[in-house]
């Protein structure tokens, strides 16, 4: 069994619209909405936990129960940190769950192929992340911003979501990173440091975060984009239905 947990306790502040972001419409949905129903479409995920801001968990459950086609979901309350929000998720995952996935809320363009990936390798291997090739050159540097290195760029991947883990090591490794008071800037890095391999899944540029409003813009086009295909796909065996059809009966 397979559990998606999404973090979409933060503020948005970068978004400057006074509001939790996932609540922000796409395409006539929410971005939340958007993002549990390409996790609702994967044969892969079993259950979805949301996790929000305490004073938003009736809200949230309100909303969703309205929702055709979602997995089934529960909703809990975030803390002050993604880590500790996600730990509080990890509290009410199913007993029977084997992976589990961590998807960023605001991440509403993942393709069902991306989480199959991630499930896959990391039943494989213990663990998963998304990500694609780094398109700009990579430099490190100093406390005084003085360039040390510039590492290889088809060696460099930008991370996304999801990432993907057994459960027991993803509990593990936020036990460990609980008792050493480590603070992490994604799951991956806390499961490094139990020393698991944990393995790039290639995803795609779409796969955007929604943060600043010229986000939402770019996922917005992306949305139109998506469903002037899918029009043009149905347009398309229409139309070849017709013409056999027709081709029978003459």
């Amino acid at each position: 069994m397979v559990t998606a947990v999404f973090p979409a306790a933060g503020q948005g502040r970068r978004m400057n619209v006074g509001m939790n972001k996932v609540f922000l419409e796409l395409a006539g949905k929410p971005i939340l909405v958007h993002t549990l129903l390409r996790f609702s479409s994967s044969a892969e995920i079993d259950n979805l936990v949301v996790v929000v801001a305490e004073e938003e968990v009736s809200f949230i459950r309100k909303l969703l129960s309205h929702v055709p086609g979602l997995k089934p979901f529960q909703v809990v309350a975030g803390s002050t940190e993604r880590q500790y929000s996600i730990a509080n998720g990890l509290a009410v995952v199913p007993e029977e769950s084997d992976i589990v996935l961590v998807h960023d809320a605001a991440r509403p363009l993942t393709s069902v192929a991306t989480i199959d990936g991630v499930v896959k390798a990391a039943r494989e291997i213990g663990g998963a992340v998304a990500a694609v090739p780094a398109k700009s050159t990579i430099k490190l540097v100093d406390d005084n911003g003085v360039v040390v290195k510039t590492p290889p760029r088809d060696k460099v991947w930008e991370v996304q979501t999801p990432q993907g883990f057994r459960k027991d090591l993803l509990l593990e490794a936020y036990r460990k990173a609980k008792e050493d008071g480590f603070l992490g800037t994604d799951d991956s890095s806390l499961v490094e440091r139990l020393e698991v391999p944990v393995k790039v899944v290639a995803s795609d540029y779409k796969n955007i975060k929604v943060t600043t409003p010229e986000d939402l813009l770019i996922a917005e086009m992306f949305l139109k984009d998506e469903a002037d295909g899918l029009r043009n796909m149905v347009k398309s065996t229409l139309k070849k239905t017709k013409d056999r059809m027709k081709k029978h009966l003459q």
